[in-house]
Formats: C-alpha cells, sequence, structure tokens
C-alpha cells in the first residue's frame, strides 16, 4: 500500500540539484575533475563520523577539509598558486560555492508542482546550510513550493542520525508517520525509516539498492513518477 503523506521532505543535494557540473569547478582551479567524487565522498565520511561521534561542524567546514585530504591523498597541489593554506581555502570556496548555483534536475520543477496540487506539504532537510537551499531553490523559480528550508546546522546533528529528522517533525508540527522523506542517497532513507518515516527513493539511473540497508517504502525513477504514485 501506497503511503499517504501529508508532508514530504527532500534531501537537497544530488536528490533536487544535478551535481554532474561539480568536476567543471575542480578543473577550474587546476585540480583534476576526477577527484569530485572521492571528494564528497570524503565529505559524506567525515560528516556521519562528526554525527556517530555526537557532534557536528556545518558543511562547508567539512567540504574545506575533506579538499584538503584528498589533493593530499593525491599528491596534487590545487594549481591555483603555490598550495599554501590559502590558495586551499579559494580552492574550497569555489568548489562549496557551486552548491547554490547548480541547476535542479529536469524532472524536479514539474514532480514539485504535481506533489502540491496533490495537496502535500514540502519542506527540505538537507546536511548543507539553509542559505544554499534558498539561494538554489529560488534561482530555479520552486522556493515558492516549499513552507520550511530545514538545515541540519539548526539540529546538532548530520542525517542520518535520527536527531536530524526529528528536528524537521518538531519544525513542521508532524509526526513521523505523516512524513515521506524523498531522497537519492539509500543512507539517508535509512535513517529517516530508522527514525519512523516512509521513504521513497529517486533512483535516476537504475541502480541497484543496498540490500544492507532499510528498503525504500516507494521507489521512482523521478518527482514525477513519484507524484502519479502517489496521487
Amino acid at each position: 500500500m501506497q503511503p499517504d503523506p501529508s508532508l514530504i521532505l527532500f534531501d537537497v543535494n544530488e536528490t533536487l540539484s544535478d551535481t554532474s557540473s561539480l568536476s567543471a569547478r575542480f578543473a577550474e582551479v587546476g585540480v583534476p575533475a576526477e577527484l569530485a567524487q572521492p571528494w564528497f565522498a570524503v565529505l559524506l565520511r567525515d560528516g556521519f563520523a562528526l554525527a556517530a561521534a555526537g557532534g557536528s561542524r556545518p558543511f562547508a567546514e567539512v567540504g574545506a577539509d575533506a579538499l584538503r585530504s584528498v589533493l593530499h591523498s593525491a599528491g596534487t597541489g590545487t594549481g591555483t598558486g603555490t598550495g599554501t593554506d590559502t590558495d586551499l581555502d579559494r580552492a574550497a570556496e569555489h568548489v562549496l560555492g557551486a552548491f547554490g548555483r547548480f541547476p535542479l534536475h529536469d524532472d524536479v520543477a514539474p514532480g514539485l508542482r504535481a506533489l502540491r496540487r496533490g495537496g502535500r506539504r514540502l519542506a527540505t532537510l538537507t546536511n548543507g546550510s539553509r542559505a544554499v537551499s534558498e539561494q538554489l531553490l529560488t534561482a530555479a523559480g520552486v522556493r515558492e513550493e516549499f513552507e520550511a528550508l530545514l538545515s541540519v546546522e539548526d539540529a546538532a546533528t548530520w542525517k542520518p542520525g535520527p536527531a536530524a529528522y526529528r528536528h524537521a517533525l518538531r519544525s513542521c508540527g508532524v509526526e513521523a508517520a505523516d512524513v515521506l522523506l524523498v531522497a537519492v542517497h539509500p543512507w539517508d532513507l535509512h535513517g529517516a525509516a530508522a527514525a519512523g518515516l516512509a521513504t521513497a527513493w529517486i533512483d535516476r539511473n537504475g541502480a541497484p539498492y543496498p540490500r544492507t540497508l532499510t528498503a525504500p517504502t516507494v521507489r521512482a525513477t523521478s518527482l514525477v513518477d513519484l507524484a502519479e504514485q502517489l496521487a
């Protein structure tokens, strides 16, 4: 049976935003473009480690440290100068500045509007900053579809820590049973399921879902597909 949520929560990075141009940001500061994916993986790893130990730091700070780590492991400088801390800081600022400027996936705007027409409340819950979500969604012309833009910066822990999802429930005044968390990341869905939320996996590329993680309540190929399934 399909869930009938009153509130739908959306992950932002990669779920709504198309981050495929991230590698270009690396190239623009003289860093090998192929390091973009390892960098993002290290960023998430370190954010999750902080959460597991009961701590939290802003996405941008963790991202800057991850860039230093990846560049050191790859044995490369930034290409922006001498490889000093100032060069690294500038490179990190340029890379992280992309997150508020990415385009949305093509299915996002029509999918969001279809969900709103269906009477759903919509909000975001990101491991990044609220300001980045505001910039991204405003530029794409879909900010008005959301009643709230939430960030784990106000929750004291990153997703998939349970406190992050509880923060969203409190902020929106809903019970876990009335909420659907939408993401492309199985780790996010697993955390949401552990917190009692229904989950929807947006699988745009046909990837297998990890069998070691809690299976999603709904599987969809796009937000438009999700809206049709929930209609």
